[in-house]
């Protein structure tokens, strides 16, 4: 169940809930506790994958930081399977040059501008370019340049991503047109997903 973010304490301006996804399919679940202060996003959270056809079992342990734009400015993830664990580390500079650091050492690069990541399996993740560009509040359409994190494999990409909001109090629905889904989402008054069809929903 859903809880409206609620202020971590009286006298703070954090606001903090924990969120959790079901795969449709039932073999994949997301939980994540995020803190909210403006459009700063602190959120650190969990994938558990049951083998599919596709991929084994796997579990993912992420820690996301935003600027208080709600650009991303660190992503750090670790992937666990039965064989290995690979960790990686995803941080953008202040020229906006993003640093990778893996097992295989580092790397730096542009990625076409992009200021938000996308784990590929996680609902959550949609969460950032929506926030930072207000289209849970207001009608618009916009491409953003996205880094791309695909599980377990941890390969990194960039695409580009299109998001159309429709105006407020209208069943809060976004399409998006990404290279892993066309589909059209349902959000909150605060723009976490409630339903990513063919993904996940929250419980």
């Amino acid at each position: 169940m859903y809880v409206s973010p609620v202020p971590s304490d009286a006298t703070s301006s954090v606001w903090s809930a924990i969120l959790t996804w079901r795969a449709h399919d039932g073999s994949r679940m997301e939980s994540v506790r995020v803190q909210l202060s403006g459009k700063r996003i602190k959120a650190n959270g969990r994938i558990v994958a049951a083998a599919a056809d596709t991929h084994p079992a796997f579990g993912a342990y992420y820690d996301l930081q935003t600027d208080e734009a709600g650009a991303t400015k660190r992503l750090g993830l670790t992937v666990t399977l039965a064989q290995r664990e690979r960790q990686v580390s995803i941080a953008r500079d202040e020229e906006n040059m993003w640093l990778v650091s893996d097992q295989r050492g580092e790397s730096r690069a542009a990625y076409e501008g992009a200021l938000d990541v996308d784990v590929v399996f996680s609902p959550f993740f949609n969460v950032l370019p929506i926030r930072r560009c207000g289209l849970h509040q207001r009608a618009d359409s916009i491409t953003v340049p996205t880094i791309y994190v695909t599980l377990p494999d941890v390969s990194i990409t960039s695409a580009m991503v299109r998001y159309s909001s429709a105006a407020p109090g209208s069943a809060e629905r976004i399409t998006v047109h990404s290279p892993v889904s066309n589909t059209t989402l349902t959000v909150d008054a605060d723009g976490f997903i409630v339903d990513y069809p063919g993904l996940a929903e929250r419980i």
